[in-house]
């Protein structure tokens, strides 16, 4: 068979059109760049797998666990024609270079190509940290082979979520609800949000007070707070312990009516100056961002969610802007270092940067130096300004503090001093005549801001009562110098508990942990988001009751599984397979069969025993008061039985449902008792119907109230008359289980309540949709309520109408006069919006709420967006908006898909 002719065309594989149309512009002619679009093969549905191997090893996980879990791979079928397209491409060219990112999700999808396409020529791996011309040439001066290694870890981590998911998960669908998942890093990341939310459900918060005053000297004035009475130290926050008891020793806790007594007693003392200390102040640069840093950092200062930073960093870093936004390693390559001194000194002058490069290595659990730190891409860093016409006002907020972090952190140290100044007088007068009384203020003058120029790195919210002294100047004074004093009060405070969690503390405690990659944080925060486990209330992660049972039951059952050192443990062990320390089939093995005295996951599910689910969904709340977790949603239940006065029999006892928006915090023990007492009776006994002689009742259901019908049970004698059928051959069939009837139904209006409604509405409720009469076509009109309201309705044709109680007072004729004008679409009186919060800070124009035709929605007349069904629009904040419009707009346009017209064929030309 003759060789195959040359045609010096090279293919060139990448996972995203966008990144293959900036590296096919460096790579010039000769070379064909595709995108496979992501993995092109994955593991199917066991419900997906061919018969034969349904039954077989590989038939529960579509791994086959008795041979080294040797994954069943299949060509996702929206990948089909891609792979077909891959294969005639590969066809005629004369190399293969395999250029997906460089991380173990990369290099798997490499992998992945290489087993599907079966390449017979020669192939190369090929990667690069940013999308540069300089970086792509780099890069083809040093291919290499797929890393086997990478591979291996990569595909232990998928079998693993596998295992761990289809293990556990059908445990929380049995004794919690359906639906519901468990993962390998989700179930840990919500028990860490859980967990917070404990903390402060147990907190008991602890009264003190201290003095603040202003001191004046000379014409200069400074405020000081109480630091010591009598040489003894006031107690302040961080002296109480999450019990509200006071655990340091040698302090003084002080009442209200001790602080407002040494108060007046201070207001006509002499005040001095007993002690001024001054240090010198030295503030160092922060590494350059890895992918966990620039998550928190973009969530504090641009208020962006992880998942929205890091759809907008892939934009940045696939259009050659960004190098690769998936890293662990903070260091700089001698490239950038140059790039980033230079541009420090051009911009901010020659004394802004230090004698010597600094070098930032990584300092979180697990980190992984395989990258370089998050930076601009090129060996000269462009400016924001050089790149705000190129980008959109996301990618360009996200740059710019990419950049500035960048050079910021090649920048000279700040520099200052810190001044102590310590105060203080006898009080006179009063019951606190005679004590002594000493302030403290401090303060921080920066004279050389050095790296501060560029830039300077947020905070999470954190406990305490400190102030910030940054940039507090303090008039000059000397020891024993007189001080004219004002404003002397007392102020109370109360211990705060923890603070929740927000996106980027979260992150922050996962890397700190080693739970997880960095690289998936933004898509776990989200999936425990999506699964209705944690929502968001402002910045703030709240969890949900039910992420309450679920983490209940894991640590119950599946300890390890939740734990955070078995977890961070886990990761680390996985990390050796990626550097070909350990072999991930040995690894699996002993993870899901056990080895020795240890259990493997296996062994744990077969030997669960009974979980009573009631007891994973109760929380007591108070005495007599339980929380369950139910099939429609948490509720309150007394465990006090309601007996009837009448006739002395148990009735169920008594419940009341809990407001979704209130938080579990929240619920203590006082407001469970208000809800409880505040409830509106479940269910009202209205009367039978005349006509059926079925029970009326009158219902709060989770979604509103409303009245239905109890169709009773078919009697024995009922059953036993039925109609029998027969087979064919003569013999009866058994008896068919009776279908059951579905009861009429109907919303109350807003108008009306369980408590009084009446038999009589809520027949007519129940009568709906009510038949007005026909056109003078025939076609029946009818008169209904729906979720936007009530509305006539006419074949396919549908006419607002003005209000619910309309609905039984409107006539035939009314209707046929609406019906004759023409319809009304976008033309009705303009409605006020539900909400405003300003002028959005991208778009500069106005934020409002308002209802739309599926709900309220956010927009600031560029950008539209649903409010969350898990966010009560009264809760809704300006930050919450901000932040749920620029995840939008960082999502992009919806791509709609539309199917070309089919040109019509050519007539053939005819003959002459």
């Amino acid at each position: 068979m003759p060789s195959k002719a040359k045609t010096g065309k090279k293919l060139v594989i990448v996972e995203s059109p966008a990144k293959s149309k900036t590296i096919a512009k460096y790579l010039g002619e000769g070379f064909i760049v595709e995108a496979s679009i992501g993995h092109i093969r994955d593991l199917p549905q066991p419900s997906e797998l061919p018969a034969e191997l349904k039954k077989t090893s590989v038939g529960k996980f579509a791994v086959d666990i008795e041979n080294d879990f040797k994954p069943y791979y299949v060509v996702s079928s929206d990948k089909k024609k891609k792979v077909a397209e891959l294969k005639a491409q590969l066809k005629d060219a004369d190399a293969l270079y395999l250029a997906t990112d460089g991380d173990r999700e990369g290099e798997a999808i490499a992998w992945h190509l290489l087993e599907v396409l079966k390449p017979k020529v020669p192939v190369y791996r090929m990667t690069f940290g940013e999308i540069t011309k300089e970086a792509i040439h780099r890069a083809m001066d040093n291919l290499r082979d797929v890393d086997q290694d990478l591979v291996d870890a990569q595909e232990t981590r998928r079998v693993l979520d596998r295992l761990y998911g289809y293990e556990i998960s059908p445990v929380l669908w049995r004794k919690v609800a359906r639906g519901l998942s468990a993962g390998r890093v989700q179930s840990v990341v919500t028990r860490m949000v859980v967990d917070r939310e404990r903390e402060r459900m147990a907190f008991k918060a602890a009264s003190y007070w201290d003095l603040t005053g202003q001191f004046g000297a000379g014409s200069a004035s400074f405020k000081a707070k109480l630091a010591a009475v009598d040489g003894t130290k006031v107690a302040s926050g961080r002296d109480f312990n999450d019990n509200g008891e006071l655990t340091s020793r040698n302090v003084v806790h002080l009442h209200e009516e001790l602080a407002t007594t040494l108060a007046a007693g201070l207001q006509d003392a002499d005040f001095r100056v007993r002690s001024v200390e001054t240090k010198p102040y030295t503030r160092r640069p922060t590494a350059p961002f890895t992918t966990s840093t620039l998550q928190q950092e973009a969530g504090r200062k641009l208020r962006f969610s992880s998942k929205s930073t890091m759809q907008v960093a892939q934009r940045l870093y696939e259009n050659g802007y960004i190098t690769y936004m998936r890293t662990d390693s903070s260091a700089l390559s001698n490239e950038a270092i140059t790039a980033a001194r230079r541009q420090a000194s051009e911009l901010y002058g020659p004394e802004y940067i230090p004698a010597s490069p600094r070098v930032y290595s990584g300092k979180a659990a697990n980190a992984q130096e395989a990258h370089e730190a998050i930076r601009p891409a090129g060996d000269s860093f462009r400016t924001p300004a050089q790149v705000a016409k190129q980008l959109s006002g996301d990618e360009f907020r996200l740059y710019e503090l990419i950049w500035k972090r960048t050079v910021a952190s090649q920048m000279a140290d700040a520099k200052g001093s810190t001044a102590t100044i310590r105060l203080g007088a006898v009080a006179v007068g009063g019951a606190a005549a005679g004590r002594d009384a000493e302030f403290s203020a401090s303060g921080t003058v920066i004279t050389f801001p050095g790296f501060l120029a560029a830039y300077e790195e947020g905070k999470d919210e954190s406990r305490g009562d400190d102030e910030s002294e940054e940039a507090r100047r303090l008039p000059n004074v000397a020891k024993d110098d007189a001080l004219t004093a004002s404003e002397i009060i007392a102020v109370g405070h109360e211990t705060s508990p923890p603070p929740r969690f927000t996106e980027a503390s979260l992150t922050a405690e996962l890397e700190k942990k080693g739970i997880g990659r960095p690289s998936t944080y933004a898509s776990t925060i989200s999936t425990i988001q999506d699964r209705g486990y944690v929502r968001k209330q402002g910045s703030a992660l709240v969890p949900s009751w039910i992420a309450f049972s679920v983490v209940r039951l894991l640590e119950q059952h599946f300890k390890d599984y939740v734990d955070y050192e078995f977890t961070a443990d886990m990761e680390a062990d996985l990390d050796k397979i990626a550097n070909g320390q350990a072999a991930g089939p040995t690894w699996l093995k002993h993870f899901y069969f056990g080895e020795d005295a240890s259990s493997g996951l296996l062994s744990i599910v077969n030997n669960l025993g009974e979980i009573d689910a009631r007891e994973i969904n109760s929380i007591p709340i108070t005495d007599g008061i339980t929380l369950r977790v139910g099939k429609f949603g948490p509720y309150l239940e007394s465990s006090v039985a309601v007996v009837d006065p009448e006739t002395g029999e148990v009735i169920e006892s008594a419940r009341a449902n809990v407001p979704e928006d209130l938080a579990p915090d929240e619920l203590t023990p006082a407001k469970a008792i208000e809800l409880m007492e505040t409830a509106a009776p479940e269910e009202r006994l209205l009367g039978a119907d005349p006509h059926t002689g079925h029970t009326v009742v009158a219902k709060n259901g989770r979604y509103g109230a409303y009245v239905t019908e109890i169709i009773p049970e078919p009697t024995a004698e009922q059953l036993a008359n039925a109609p029998v059928e027969y087979y064919k051959n003569g013999k009866p069939k058994p008896p068919k289980k009776p279908v059951k009837a579905k009861p009429r139904t109907g919303s109350l209006f807003a108008s009306m309540s369980v408590e009084t409604i009446t038999l009589d509405e809520a027949l007519q409720l129940m009568s709906l949709p009510r038949v007005l009469g026909q056109d003078g076509d025939g076609n029946p009109i009818t008169v209904q309520n729906g979720r936007f309201g009530p509305y006539l309705k006419k074949g396919t044709d549908s006419r607002s109408i003005g209000s619910e109680e309309e609905i039984f007072t409107i006539t035939l004729e009314q209707a046929l006069e609406i019906y004759s004008q023409p319809k009304q679409r976008g033309a009705r009186a303009a409605v006020p919006p539900l909400a405003e919060f300003g002028p959005d800070p991208v778009s500069e124009k106005n934020i409002v709420v308002k209802e739309g035709r599926f709900g309220p929605y956010i927009t600031d007349g560029v950008t539209n967006i649903t409010v969350p069904r898990t966010t009560a629009l009264e809760e809704l904040t300006r930050e919450q908006a901000v932040e749920l419009l620029a995840e939008k707009r960082a999502r992009g346009p919806v791509k709609r898909t539309t199917t070309a017209r089919k040109a019509p064929a050519r007539k053939a030309a005819a003959k002459k």
